[in-house]
């Protein structure tokens, strides 16, 4: 690597650093497009991350991620706190890029220099996150951001993977969509430490809320001490109930760092992160051996009934990692 691109991504950092929106924007670009100085940029930000307070929120389309998000976004904003925003929106078919409607609808903030919205393109990733998440989450973090809210694209129950990115995990939920039967299915339950259940002013706001809280005593397996998800009620459009909101957030974290449950979290993040990493290297070797001899050879030796297919794929593991 050249110098010139280590000082480049040194003074982009430093920028970043002190609130320069470009320089931020710079380098999460650096990330969605997997450049080639990805590496220098994580390394060089490393030193100052760890610091922000990581909230994902989902849901099905329609229970108000966006206007949730602003929400709490004005509420962070009045404590003093820099926020970052990731907004995950489905691919545009035509470009790959994200559709941007999160982004319009939090315009409010558009000129606030210590809030940073991006909207992200999920590229087709499932689990309602871009692959590029949790590089992006670093870059806002070490850019001096208090809290990063991570919006998930809004495609259903998939959308687990929020859990494991997330310090906290915020559910949400509107009366008279369906989201009561939604919240019972593998996977929704499990992932929620606070639920919201929005646009309460709707009739059946009650119901939807009663519904869920006896559906998480059902499922409830917990032991004295451990976190009891609370279930808040908003109308995030008037701002109706996100004090409320913000004060469940506070709780968890305060019960996740007297736990050393935040720190357990973060350390299965950075786990998952190393993962994929890793896994996307050795995907991106493989690929370069298809019409590579040795594959065509383990391949000929597999239809020959000489190898089975994971002595073969053993063979080409170890092939590759050499």
């Amino acid at each position: 690597m050249a110098s010139t691109d280590v000082t480049d991504v040194t003074d982009l950092v430093e920028r970043a650093r002190k609130g320069d929106p470009r320089a931020v924007a710079r380098l999460i670009s650096h990330v969605e497009d997997g450049s080639p100085l990805l590496r220098a940029v994580m390394a060089a930000l490393t030193p100052y991350a760890g610091n922000a307070y990581v909230v994902g929120l989902t849901g099905s389309p329609g229970v108000g991620k966006s206007t949730s998000t602003s929400a709490l976004v004005t509420a962070f904003r009045k404590q003093g706190k820099r926020v970052g925003v990731l907004a995950v929106d489905p691919s545009s078919p035509f470009s790959g890029g994200a559709l941007l409607g999160d982004r319009v609808r939090m315009q409010e903030h558009a000129t606030d220099r210590d809030v940073y919205i991006r909207s992200m393109a999920s590229r087709g990733h499932l689990g309602g996150l871009s692959a590029a998440t949790p590089q992006a989450v670093r870059v806002l973090d070490a850019a001096g951001c208090d809290v990063v809210l991570i919006e998930t694209v809004g495609v259903g129950q998939s959308e687990v993977e929020i859990a494991g990115t997330a310090d906290t995990a915020v559910v949400l939920l509107a009366p008279g969509m369906g989201d009561g039967i939604q919240a019972a299915k593998a996977g929704i339950l499990e992932i929620g430490d606070v639920f919201v259940v929005n646009k309460a002013d709707r009739d059946g706001a009650d119901a939807t809320a009663r519904e869920l809280g006896h559906m998480l005593a059902l499922g409830e397996s917990r032991n004295p001490g451990d976190w009891r998800p609370p279930i808040v009620k908003t109308v995030a459009a008037t701002g109706q109930g996100i004090d409320e909101f913000v004060e469940a957030l506070d709780k968890h974290k305060a019960w996740l760092e007297g736990n050393g449950k935040l720190a357990e979290r973060r350390r299965y993040r950075a786990s998952v992160e190393i993962e994929g990493i890793a896994l996307a290297t050795l995907r991106a070797r493989i690929g370069d051996l298809h019409g590579d001899r040795r594959l065509s050879a383990l391949a000929d030796r597999v239809v020959g009934r000489e190898l089975d297919p994971y002595s073969a794929a053993d063979e080409l593991v170890a092939g590759v990692s050499d």
